[in-house]
């Protein structure tokens, strides 16, 4: 018999002094990947200390974010993110930093920034890339149409050990992370990958227009189970994820994650595992004949959703 198990981490959960969200692989409870994100002030300074883990500093909804790397002795990088209102509202810059260093980062106005984390040994140099710098593409077709950002992406970025994400918009009534897929290295699937999964929803109003952050009213579904071959306790979670909720993904196939009509869905996904990065994932067999029936069918014309640098 399957179970529901608390992979699922509703908003709120995570929340400790000082941040929205804190998730350490130990809380997870696997080794490779984090999530932090932070609720800034203007003119708050906040310094994060790097200790065996690497990061990219992600705004979410904050502009005109200084973030200064320091490394050993050697005089700390300054950089200046250009940032984002919002997650719907457009694509954003953003910093890596190496592990053994720390991070300050001082806000110019409210908002929210993440850090996206992966266990790591070797240090690599601190970095800025600005939001023409990665592909912005349009995966799938009709309503299996969305974005997807390729920020950490490893052929967009190859400056880190572990760290691995990306961004994924759909828009209302349209299913993501579809066929299910998993990167569990079970059985036939040679690819390891711990991944979360970060929520934002969002709403449209009468005109079709997409508010630029996250609202309260809205809701999506997320399913993750397990694959048959996994020896491991068998999982099949079917949820309602809201605005700010958090799903993990140690094992099994995962998706889809449908956004209600109405109410676009945002979602952060930080990977990291044990190899060497990839994106790589193996489809749910049962499913895998869904990617040839969008051959020929057309995009559904509201993706992308932000703007494209």
């Amino acid at each position: 018999m399957t179970m529901e198990v608390p992979w699922h981490l509703p908003a709120g959960s995570l929340a400790k002094a000082g941040s929205l969200i804190t998730l350490t692989p130990a809380d997870a409870g696997w080794r490779y990947s984090g999530l932090q994100v932070f609720s800034f002030v203007a003119g708050e300074t906040r310094s994060i200390v790097l200790d065996g883990i690497e990061a990219a500093v992600i705004p979410l909804s904050s502009t005109g974010l200084t973030v200064d790397v320091a490394v050993g002795d050697a005089a700390a990088v300054s950089f200046t993110l250009q940032g984002r209102a919002g997650v719907f509202a457009g694509v954003t810059d953003w910093v890596y930093a190496p592990t053994g260093s720390i991070v300050t980062i001082t806000a110019s106005t409210d908002g929210e920034v993440a850090l996206a984390t992966a266990k790591a040994e070797e240090a690599f140099p601190p970095a800025y890339l600005a939001a023409d710098s990665y592909p912005v593409t349009v995966r799938g077709a009709g309503t299996s149409t969305r974005q997807v950002n390729l920020q950490g992406h490893p052929d967009s970025f190859a400056g880190a050990q572990r760290l691995v994400w990306c961004e994924v918009l759909t828009p209302g009534g349209n299913w993501s992370s579809y066929p299910p897929h998993r990167h569990d290295g079970i059985g036939d699937c040679p690819w390891e990958n711990e991944e979360i999964y970060y929520f934002r929803i969002g709403k449209e109003d009468l005109q079709g227009v997409v508010s630029p952050h996250g609202s309260a009213e809205g809701f999506g579904i997320h399913r993750t189970y397990t694959a048959p071959e996994d020896q491991g306790m068998p999982v099949d979670a079917t949820v309602e994820v809201r605005d700010g909720d958090v799903f993990l993904v140690p094992r099994g196939y995962h998706g889809p994650s449908i956004a209600a009509p109405g109410y676009p869905m945002y979602y952060l996904n930080v990977l990291a595992g044990p190899n060497d990065r990839t994106l790589n994932f193996c489809d749910d067999p049962t499913h895998a004949w869904i990617r040839e029936s969008w051959n020929g069918v057309a995009t559904d014309p509201r993706v992308p959703i932000t703007p494209v640098p």
